[in-house]
């Protein structure tokens, strides 16, 4: 490792929404002298919330870094939100970070969204620390809160900074590390004596912090069974080896709002917090290589998020795991295989761009106009090609269609939605050939609701989302046969053809088209246009207009005239012969079914099978997947599955997932049929 990279500290905001992460860094950044003022989310000041739909909405939406110096460190801070619909941010941060912060309030104690942080920062492998903010609310109980936290987690939590309470009330923030309480007046700190009133449960405390740090280390551990008091310089030695092996995870009580407490985390994050660390990446040959963080090492960085605008262009943001990129640097990128001219290289402050020369193994910053990157892309160089872990992308799972609101318009909302899907890869853009419509998936429906509002704010063009249609089909379920014949006479030549034509069920997706004629009454040149007419018959059922499967047709007799009959006149022929024959046949409707696999928490297992059940749906198994999670294995009709990711979400409290993938078609009961039928007809 660099000198450089030692005195780096990527940390990432986490947890779950509203619970205070904006003004918590913007408390931070106010606290280093980065900011003259602090700003507030409600106020729309703020320097991590500076999109236009976060200002409106009063919350976060996207990632945003704030890099800044402090006491000689370079720390950059990630703020993610915490609404599911956005988790794409969460993971943009947490792949480019080495600390979590998970942000809970001492108000309402540990959320979903601050587990699900918690999962996703171990799986990375990540520091976290635990944060209790909103302590300036009188309804706050930190204790009650930590011990949630303890009671989730374990026993590697370890509180840092405690508040002191004194009749009910916070008297002064008690520091372990430090071994000293301070109080705030007006933004004033000032060294106090601590008087707890349950003597008891702060020695309890301070008995907890003494343990976890001496037994990360046999010296540390001999000292403190001994009696002897650990010194400072002991104490952030202990908390950094437990933070590396994740034996420790401390806690800090705090307010964001008010900056009380905020220092201490900050002179944490600055003095205590790991720097990054090495990678492994894939070489050329699908070999793993381990890379240092080390400016003077291979070039090696990752993409963990890009930003489209319509008028700053594109922004690339940049880890930089090894090696530098300056201005001589020729990027490659891993994913794709080709080289890209270097753009203006910036560190960034929420909207701010500042100019830098170059970004060294370790640090954080944005490339503009690198057209070729994305979200999860390595650069490299030529010579030396490396891949490194990209981005976990959340599974989009909620899907709408898309139309414009004034005809002529399809080609801007394409357009428009092709950057947003850039900026985030859980936002997805289809056509479906079949159902002719164009469809934008996402993680809910707020997410949606943001990129319709972008497209008219960014992109001048307005959009409405329906429910999309599905995908249906037709077929038969009984043996006929049917004449198809084609007669007209117009002066000069007429045109004539006749066709006698057996339809019958056939486990097949596209028609097969068979003959036996006999005596010659179709003239075999023939055949090839009864086949086309039938084909193209076959992409509108007779019942409702969808596509029209598992049929088998048997040219077996008919007629023709050496004059008037022409290719023409047999494909007509033959698409009356089908109208007839598949109306006589007994067609039904089949529906699309999909195979569903849902990960569900134990307590919510009972309400998401009732959930499947009364989408008629059909559960295979169950099988239990470790850490109070089950998977559910189910099979369920495509046209119930639109409000599914909705009501998964409501049950679970978004706690579980889920993805599917097309299984089959089945026919569809009476009801939906007519139901089906019905639409058709009244569109």
């Amino acid at each position: 490792m660099s000198d450089y990279s030692k005195n780096i500290k990527n940390v990432a905001l986490v947890g779950h929404a509203s619970k205070g992460k904006t003004t918590l860094v913007e408390a931070m950044l106010n606290i280093a002298g980065a900011t003259e003022r602090q700003g507030k989310v409600v106020d729309g000041n703020t320097v991590c919330d500076f999109d236009a739909e976060e200002k409106k909405r009063k919350v976060s939406i996207s990632s945003a870094v704030a890099s800044i110096t402090y006491k000689g460190k370079n720390i950059n801070f990630i703020d993610t939100p915490g609404l599911f619909d956005f988790a794409m941010g969460s993971a943009e941060g947490i792949r480019a970070a080495d600390t979590a912060i998970i942000v809970v309030s001492a108000r309402s104690g540990l959320a979903v969204g601050a587990e699900k942080a918690f999962k996703n920062a171990t799986s990375r492998g990540l520091s976290k620390i635990f944060v209790a903010t909103k302590m300036d609310d009188e309804r706050a109980d930190f204790y009650k809160s930590f011990n949630g936290i303890v009671a989730k987690f374990g026993t590697q939590v370890c509180p840092i900074v405690v508040p002191v309470m004194a009749q009910g009330n916070v008297h002064s923030y008690y520091n372990m590390i430090e071994d000293k309480a301070y109080v705030y007046d007006n933004g004033i700190k000032k060294e106090v004596t601590p008087e707890p009133e349950d003597v008891p449960r702060f020695e309890a405390v301070k008995a907890v912090f003494a343990e976890a740090v001496a037994s990360t280390d046999e010296e540390l551990m001999e000292k403190f069974f001994e009696g002897e008091e650990l010194t400072k310089d002991e104490k952030i030695k202990g908390v950094k080896l437990g933070m590396a092996d994740g034996s420790i995870i401390p806690v800090f009580a705090l307010s964001g709002l008010t900056g009380v407490a905020c220092d201490m985390l900050l002179d944490f994050i600055a003095d205590v917090c790991p720097s990054p660390d090495s990678e492994y990446a894939i070489d050329n040959n699908g070999e793993p290589v381990e890379l240092t963080p080390d400016e003077n090492g291979p070039l090696a960085a990752v993409c963990f998020k890009t930003v489209s605008d319509a008028f700053i262009g594109k922004l690339n943001f940049f880890k930089v795991v090894s090696g530098t990129i300056n201005a001589s640097t020729v990027p490659f990128n891993a994913n794709t295989g080709k080289e890209e001219k270097m753009g203006k290289i910036v560190k960034v402050f929420g909207a701010k761009q500042n100019d830098v020369s170059e970004l060294k193994a370790g640090d954080i910053g944005a490339i503009t106009k690198l057209s070729g990157f994305y979200t999860g892309d390595t650069m490299c160089k030529a010579n030396n090609i490396v891949k490194l872990d990209g981005v976990n992308i959340p599974t989009p799972t909620y899907k709408m269609a898309i139309k414009a609101a004034k005809k002529g318009d399809e080609e801007k909302i394409a357009s428009g939605l092709a950057r947003l899907c850039e900026e985030d890869p859980s936002l997805a853009f289809q056509h479906n050939i079949e159902t002719n419509e164009h469809t934008v998936s996402g993680l809910g429906e707020q997410q949606l609701e943001v990129a319709i509002s972008k497209l008219k704010d960014k992109f001048g063009v307005e959009a409405v989302l329906e429910t999309p249609k599905v995908a249906y089909r037709e077929t038969i379920t009984r043996k006929v046969s049917a004449q198809g014949r084609h007669k007209k006479q117009s002066g000069g030549h007429g045109q004539f053809g006749d066709v006698f034509i057996e339809f019958e069920p056939y486990d097949t997706e596209k028609l097969v088209f068979a003959e036996r004629v006999v005596g010659g009454s179709v003239p075999k040149n023939f055949f090839p246009a009864v086949e086309k007419g039938l084909e193209e018959c076959m992409e509108k059922g007779v019942l409702a207009g969808y596509k029209m499967v598992g049929v088998k047709a048997t040219l077996y007799d008919g007629s023709y005239h050496p004059v008037d009959s022409s290719e023409m006149s047999f494909k007509m022929a033959a698409s009356l012969a089908f109208k007839e024959g598949i109306s006589n046949a007994m067609p039904v409707i089949l529906e699309p079914i999909v195979t569903l696999k849902a990960l569900v928490n134990d307590d919510a297992m009972g309400d998401v099978i009732g959930d499947i059940n009364r989408r008629r749906g059909r559960v295979l198994g169950m099988s239990p997947s470790g850490d109070g999670y089950q998977e559910i294995i189910a099979e369920v009709p495509e046209g119930e599955m639109t409000t599914f990711s909705t009501s998964m979400r409501q049950i679970t409290q978004g706690r579980g997932s889920f993805d599917t993938e097309f299984a089959r078609y089945d026919r569809a009961p009476e009801h939906i049929a007519q139901k089906v039928i019905s639409e058709a007809n009244d569109n």
